[in-house]
């Protein structure tokens, strides 16, 4: 008879706990897992920025799962993968322990680097845990998420290496139009995502379009002397700098330009040149130069409203302006996608968030904010359709004016004081 009991009370215990599920946690914490290289500009304000949306969403009592409110809190952990001393294991060891340790129920920002993104798709599939990465660029990510549902929980908020290469192309043209350019120099770190980016712009533009490539040069990490690069740009009658790094120390290629009075327009990407703090690093050498935000947020466009109410929020809640050209702006965007999600969802289970992330379609701080089948969030050149980067030129004064794309460009792209004349534009092919 007591067997009978025992048994009996054992299946009942079972059944309820089956039928509240999580509604049984509903007074816990949502935990949101922020993983990334912390040391680094990027990945600093990432999380800065995920903490941001986090305060905001708890000020209107947390996000609503069911018919009850849950507070939202964020654990964060240093992959350090963006570090030549952090193996690629390490890395995914941390990312792994924070899954497990801290019980998250997202990761958000990600790993820096794609080489440590592409192995913890199996962790996240292990886990069944939403990752919603803004820093890692390679479109491999989402080659794995169209021909495998194990690694569906995988997104992408910012902007891929492809998307990056369509800007820097529409630069290079804006170029060739203006000022009839057609002579470049590449100057690049020597990372994937960099020689990647270099890769595509060559085989996908400049060999296509009558663009002489003068020369590439990679520079490995921690390089701070660019002047033979500079050097050989000047000698060899480049019109067209094209730099593209993400090291903090390639700020001296800018110094280094000014200072040898090299008459080619700096146009890429350095992450050291983009936010305020440039133009007094630089002391002021970085007017002229040109380079791609990667998300729109992170350097604000007046003429878009919700990318200036973010970055003036940041600059009020953390007490100074955004830095770094990449990250921030989706970290932000990362966390309001989720909380609909799992709103609409009304569940924190992954398959009912993941299900519900892909049909996220908000307006957002970048523009439209929509996935496509790969989980990569849609870039164009209309904020109304599609998310946005944007090109901007430091102005004489200091001034970061945004020149591209179109719909929220504050002005044209002009030659720094000194250099030759624009000769006529030429066609482009």
């Amino acid at each position: 008879m007591k067997r009978k009991l025992l048994i009996t009370m054992t299946l009942m215990v079972l059944l309820v706990t089956s039928w509240t599920g999580e509604s049984c946690h509903a007074n816990e914490e949502i935990v949101l897992g922020v993983a990334t290289s912390l040391g680094l500009l990027e990945g600093e304000e990432s999380l800065k920025a995920v903490t941001l949306a986090v305060a905001e969403i708890n000020r209107q009592g947390g996000i609503t799962v069911g018919d009850r409110k849950r507070k939202v809190r964020v654990e964060a952990a240093d992959l350090r993968d963006a570090l030549p001393d952090t193996s690629v294991a390490d890395a995914l060891s941390t990312l792994e322990r924070l899954i497990v340790k801290k019980e998250v129920n997202a990761v958000l920002v990600g790993p820096f680097r794609s080489e440590v993104l592409l192995p913890a798709m199996d962790i996240v599939a292990k886990h069944r845990v939403p990752l919603l990465g803004t820093i890692a660029m390679s479109p491999a990510s989402e080659i794995k998420v169209m021909r495998n549902n194990d690694y569906r929980y995988v997104f992408r908020v910012c902007l891929n290496s492809r998307y990056l290469v369509a800007y820097l192309i529409d630069s290079m043209k804006l170029l060739k139009e203006r000022f009839g350019f057609s002579k470049v120099y590449i100057m690049n770190q020597d990372v994937a995502w960099a020689r990647t980016t270099v890769s595509l712009m060559v085989k996908l533009y400049f060999e296509k379009s009558g663009w002489e490539v003068l020369g590439i040069e990679n520079y490995p990490g921690g390089s701070t002397d660019y002047s033979s690069g500079l050097k050989k740009a000047r000698e060899l009658g480049a019109q067209v700098i094209l730099p593209i790094f993400d090291m903090p120390e390639a700020g001296n290629l800018v110094k280094q330009w000014k200072d040898m009075q090299v008459t080619a327009l700096v146009c890429g990407f350095m992450s050291s040149m983009m936010g305020p703090a440039a133009w007094e690093l630089s002391q002021g050498k970085v007017a002229g130069a040109l380079s791609v935000s990667f998300e729109l947020g992170n350097v604000p466009a007046p003429r878009y409203p919700p990318s200036l109410a973010f970055y003036r929020a940041y600059e009020r809640f953390h007490g100074k302006e955004i830095e770094a050209g990449h990250g921030p702006a989706p970290a932000y965007e990362s966390v309001y996608i989720l909380a609909q999600a799992i709103e609409r969802a009304g569940s924190l289970k992954p398959e009912a968030v993941v299900s519900a992330l892909q049909e996220t379609d908000r307006k957002g701080v970048m523009g439209r904010i929509r996935f496509h089948r790969g989980h990569q969030v849609i870039f164009g050149k209309n904020q109304e359709e599609e998310a946005l980067a944007c090109v901007f030129q430091w102005t004489e004064e200091g001034r970061r004016k945004i020149v591209y794309p179109p719909s929220i460009a504050e002005g044209v792209i002009s030659l720094p004081p000194g250099f030759p004349a624009a000769s006529p534009p030429s066609t482009e092919q």
